[in-house]
């Protein structure tokens, strides 16, 4: 006997389905027969309008609304902080009181960056939020904002999440590594790169979990297995795409973060404890160098693609 949901699959919307987490999502959710899925990027679908949200669930009717929506630039959150406050705090008001006008939950992707990372051993769900900054701050009043209104949610927050897909860490070291000798990365900021593809792994088996009756609603934290650095990550990074060029990079030069050029400040440990999502859904932390791996791959064969093209 087939079971149910081969038949009726959860029909579920993803916003932001032109950035990292949405787009990886939106690839593994439409070959899953558990899920049906509409996929919106944020040009066609502006969480920041009101009037829009309700428009949009009400024309798809959505078993579960899954926000990856985000003003993520963190740079720019000082000289634009209007459109980061709508996206990171307004958006998830507008989502979260539509999805609760609907009795449709919320599942919302935050940051550890509404820590002050002065917690070297990891941050857990019950520690107290105090960001540095303005992108931190908007993300922790939108995380409390859906609290307020709408108690079907969860919220994961992630970390130095890298994937093949836009602007991110891992992309911008190896095109450093292309066109310079010597590359120099922060040594002094600690936390667990996680992939794009991971995280969309976790949110699919939280969501196969919750709609078969789980009532694990609430804040999550996930992030690769491993500590490391800036400078580990960068080193990984290289030692990965060596494989496939010959790198300009001759030297990797450890630096202070102080040394940095930065418009903001971030925090000096964005280590996220993950036990609450293991006792919770029994989801294990995936190593972040295996996902490396198979992501700078996939850079590589993206690139050919395209020059055949």
């Amino acid at each position: 006997m087939e079971q149910d949901f081969l038949t009726t699959p959860a029909r579920i919307l993803i916003t932001g389905a032109d950035g990292q987490i949405g787009y990886f999502l939106n690839q593994a959710a439409v070959t899953d027969p558990f899920f049906s899925v509409v996929a919106l990027t944020d040009h066609e679908f502006d969480i920041s309008d009101p009037e829009q949200v309700q428009r949009q669930l009400d024309l798809h009717m959505p078993d579960y609304v899954i926000n990856t929506t985000g003003f993520n630039t963190v740079d720019r959150a000082g000289t634009q902080s209007e459109r980061c406050v709508a996206l990171n705090t307004d958006g998830v008001e507008n989502l979260a009181l539509a999805c609760g006008d609907l009795s449709i939950p919320l599942f919302h992707l935050s940051s550890d960056y509404v820590f002050d990372g002065h917690y070297e051993s990891g941050y857990t769900e019950e520690d107290q939020a105090s960001p540095l900054g303005l992108y931190g701050e908007t993300k922790w009043q939108g995380e409390e904002r859906l609290r307020t209104a709408l108690p079907q949610h969860v919220i994961l927050r992630v970390s130095w999440v890298f994937s093949t897909v836009g602007d991110n860490y891992m992309r911008r070291s190896l095109q450093q590594a292309r066109e310079q000798k010597c590359i120099s990365a922060v040594d002094d900021r600690r936390g667990c790169p996680t992939s794009a593809t991971d995280i969309a792994r976790v949110i699919m088996a939280m969501l196969k979990q919750l709609h078969n009756g789980a009532e694990n609603w609430g804040t999550y934290h996930y992030c690769g297995a491993e500590v490391t650095s800036r400078y580990g990550f960068t080193e990984a990074v290289l030692a990965a795409a060596s494989q496939y060029e010959k790198l300009k990079a001759e030297e990797l030069k450890p630096i202070s973060s102080s040394e940095l050029c930065s418009d903001a400040e971030r925090p000096a440990s964005s280590v996220l404890v993950c036990t609450k999502l293991l006792n919770n859904f029994g989801i294990r932390q995936i190593p972040w160098r295996s996902e490396l791996v198979v992501m700078i791959r996939e850079q590589y064969q993206n690139e050919e693609f395209t020059e055949s093209v």
